[in-house]
């Protein structure tokens, strides 16, 4: 096992450092992190996710390469203009609600200036909308983005996902309305979104979120949750094998590392990333080691005994 720590380029789900456990298994190597916040509970699919990679594989894939967005942090407009630029990416997902929505706009504005007329804008929101907060926003970005592909999760709870819905003409898409829920291959999607993200991590690995994903009946895009190389290449396998891929996926996010724990990252050509038969080798773990080691050994512990006793 090894314990890395990588800073962030930019402050991103405010979080200034990706810290996680790379663990290896007769398979391959696998990723353990979940955020800070999480407690044990939380954690356990993240750990499943890992073992799965480790000790399991993969079910075979279906197509060969994932198309994939970039991803627009909060910064300004010329910095966001760059990115995409930078990315070779026809689709954009731009971070949206944790500044103002003139701020918003304006960042909305200069993706559509980089990416020109046929890409594709969406936006995050992260649930930090009311209902009525939300319609107004949607409608002003929509305008400011010549065009939203889908909003992402705007609000809380199904509920207000469903009313937002119903009074905006942009698609919305339903994230942690699916991850955080008791049981995410119950809860009832079809009436508040149009469109369902999966995270492979948060639902316990490629097997259970290929379930998810077809007890959600809804078109299906892959997102990351900030891995390394080494953790894409499992929401790689999970793109991969879903029967259906009608949209780019988020899986473009080492750009928001400054680094990675290997020489072979996966890092998108054109806006596709190519399909992996397994992780690739964190080669480079030892420039990042964290000081905060032991505490996530520990916490691997805990969270292992825990899925076992569970399993």
């Amino acid at each position: 096992m090894h314990v890395y720590s990588i800073p962030m380029r930019a402050r991103f789900r405010g979080i200034t450092q990706r810290t996680g456990l790379l663990i290896e298994g007769p398979a391959g190597w696998g990723e353990f992190c979940p955020f800070e916040e999480y407690d044990d509970a939380e954690s356990m699919p993240w750990l499943a996710c890992a073992l799965e990679a480790a000790n399991e594989g993969w079910p075979a894939p279906v197509r060969d390469r994932i198309p994939v967005n970039c991803t627009v942090p909060v910064v300004s407009p010329e910095k966001a203009h760059e990115i995409v630029k930078r990315s070779g990416c026809s689709t954009a997902k731009v971070k949206v609600a944790e500044s103002t929505l003139d701020e918003d706009c304006a960042r909305l504005e200069a993706v559509r200036d980089a990416l020109g007329p046929q890409g594709f804008v969406r936006v995050d929101a992260n649930m930090m909308w009311d209902v009525d907060r939300a319609v107004a926003a949607i409608k002003a970005m929509d305008r400011a983005a010549g065009g939203l592909q889908y909003v992402e999760q705007p609000c809380r709870t199904l509920d207000e996902l469903a009313l937002v819905r119903r009074s905006v003409n942009v698609p919305i898409a339903a994230d942690e309305s699916i991850r955080k829920a008791e049981d995410p291959l119950k809860v009832a999607v079809s009436g508040a979104a149009d469109i369902a993200v999966i995270k492979v991590a948060p639902l316990g690995g490629v097997r259970k979120a290929l379930e998810v994903a077809e007890a959600c009946g809804l078109p299906c895009v892959v997102s990351s949750a900030l891995e390394t190389s080494v953790g894409m290449a499992a929401g790689i396998a999970l793109a991969a094998a879903l029967p259906g891929l009608d949209y780019a996926c988020g899986l473009a996010t080492l750009q928001l590392l400054d680094g990675d724990v290997t020489s072979d990252s996966v890092t998108p050509v054109d806006g596709f990333l190519p399909v992996l038969t397994k992780a690739p080798t964190p080669d480079r773990v030892g420039e990042f080691v964290s000081e905060d080691a032991e505490r996530w050994i520990n916490r691997y512990g805990r969270v292992k005994s825990r899925l076992g006793q569970t399993s």
